[in-house]
């Protein structure tokens, strides 16, 4: 056969990865608080981008504007499409704009000059100071409201201003130092005294003698090494640290089993000294690090609101304080340009017009498909909402993405790090999507979130008399249609952090669960 030159025409569909293919998926998977991020590091790189003040739709320009608001209801469900609800409007209009509070009174009448002096009541001092830190600033200027909130210190300020109380030399202050930056948020010293030794060049008999200092500031059982220590430092400080009470330290892990009969033997006391000692022990702080923590916890905001209709329907809706708002400036890009001489001027501005016109676009399409996604959800998980927890419905994202035509990927990626408000709670997108498991009788399956909750409800409501052993769950569970295997249940009882029936009969026979 021979090897001879030709041509062919050849047809052939492939999807290339555009940026703007690119920005769009990006833009997709992303939190709100990620969006927002990047929304605002495009504002500053990209001079053709604005803040959208007004209470036009999400990133639409006037002609999108009157698109939105003409596709208001384009999402909505009809009875024949969704036999399980009523049905679900969506809303892709921004809110009435943000509330504002408007004051009546000047800054200067706030704190007037020649108020008359206000009396002091003694039994109402908070500080150290009779007088207040000044709020109210340089003549014209708003109070500084700044000034009355209290700087809580870190754990690590905390140890630090003690570290000259018990440690006189310098080199023994510097190995102090050291140690104070090794303690995690708990309070415990994690790293290995070997090491520290090697990495500071001094002997180990040094650091130790230096953490037998520490060990002794406040609070009370920091710069242990584990939970018995932590604990056995906190007794000692309260003088409570007998034979006895070693002895129910070093044995710390009967205890977690309450395995008292073991505990009594080990301690060598009767069952009343023993429920004090455990009384003691509990009332002890196991991370006494975390007092000092002041990390502020940030709360989810929600990406879908979820409320009931009129006529008992659910309606789906964006929380449009996640959206960011930008608009394209059209007019400044037409006067820039105007005066524009230079080809790598032009250049730059026609970048910065399409890379303003594609965010735009995107963040709009991420919206859409946001509020598609959810309001699916919702229809399929109709009981759920509307009976609680034990109606939950088995559910992959095959099934939402054959429901709406579009992609398993796209689903997974909406669905990432969203999250939906409902009058049952915020849950997250995912919590949705539950494996299922097989009826008893045939029938429909369940979702394994909701035979998660009846395990817990059923292990809640058990008493000392009747603990429930996994085999007895697993035969409740078939009673009810639920086709489940013992080690479904231990593995489920195991993710909730729920003990085994014989340590559960225990804790409920000493009173402790």
């Amino acid at each position: 056969m021979a090897l001879t030159p030709r041509l062919e025409f050849r047809q052939s569909q492939t999807l290339v990865m555009t940026p703007q293919l690119m920005q769009a998926i990006k833009l997709l998977q992303m939190s709100s608080v990620d969006l927002t991020a990047y929304v605002e590091a495009e504002l500053e790189r990209n001079p053709l981008l604005e803040r959208d003040d007004d209470d036009a739709p999400v990133g639409a320009s006037d002609a999108a504007a009157d698109k939105l608001s003409d596709d208001k209801h384009a999402d909505e469900f009809s009875d024949n499409e969704a036999p399980n609800s009523e049905w679900i409007e969506s809303d892709l209009q921004a809110s009435d704009g943000p509330l504002t509070t408007k004051l009546d009174a000047a800054p200067d009448d706030v704190f007037p000059e020649d108020a008359p002096p206000q009396p002091v009541d003694p039994n109402k001092q908070t500080g150290d100071k009779w007088d207040l830190p000044s709020a109210r600033g340089a003549v014209g200027e708003a109070p500084n409201l700044e000034a009355y909130v209290a700087d809580m210190p870190s754990l690590r300020d905390h140890l630090t201003a003690q570290l000259p109380l018990v440690l006189i030399t310098p080199s023994d202050r510097m190995i102090g130092r050291y140690l104070v930056d090794s303690v995690d948020e708990a309070g415990y010293l994690r790293t290995d005294l070997s090491s520290v030794a090697e990495r500071l060049d001094t002997d180990i008999e040094d650091i130790e003698a230096v953490l037998g200092a520490l060990q002794g500031l406040e609070p009370a059982g920091v710069f242990a090494r584990d939970l018995a220590e932590c604990l056995a430092l906190q007794l000692r400080e309260r003088d409570r640290l007998d034979p006895a009470m070693q002895a129910l330290i070093d044995n710390i892990e009967l205890l977690a089993r309450h395995d008292h009969a073991a505990l009594r033997r080990a301690c060598q006391v009767d069952d009343e000294d023993l429920s004090d000692m455990i009384a003691e022990i509990r009332a002890l702080d196991p991370k006494p690090g975390h007092a000092f923590s002041f990390e502020a916890v940030q709360p989810v905001v929600p990406d879908v609101v979820v409320r009931i209709g009129p006529d008992g329907g659910w309606i789906v809706e964006l929380n449009t304080d996640t959206l960011p708002k930008v608009l394209v400036n059209e007019t400044y890009y037409t006067t820039v340009s105007a005066g524009a001489r230079k080809s790598e001027e032009k250049t730059y501005l026609n970048d910065c017009l399409q890379t303003a016109s594609w965010l735009v676009k995107s963040l709009d399409q991420r919206a859409r498909t946001v509020l598609k996604v959810s309001s699916e959800i919702v229809r399929q998980q109709d009981a759920f909402f509307a009976h609680g927890i034990r109606h939950l419905r088995p559910l992959n994202l095959k099934t939402i993405a054959e429901a709406i035509g579009m992609h398993e990927s796209t689903v997974s990626r909406v669905t990432s790090n969203k999250y939906m408000a409902t009058h049952r709670g915020i849950f997250e997108l995912k919590y949705f999507f539950t494996s299922a498991i097989a009826s008893a009788g045939g029938g429909e399956s369940h979702s394994a979130e909701a035979v998660r909750h009846r395990i817990k409800q059923m292990i809640d409501e058990e008493t000392a008399d009747a603990v429930l052993s996994d085999d007895a769950i697993v035969q409740q569970l078939r009673d009810n249609g639920v086709d489940i295997a013992r080690r479904t249940v231990a593995k489920y009882r195991e993710a909730l952090k729920i003990p085994s029936s014989v340590q559960r009969r225990r804790a409920k026979k000493a009173g402790v669960a």
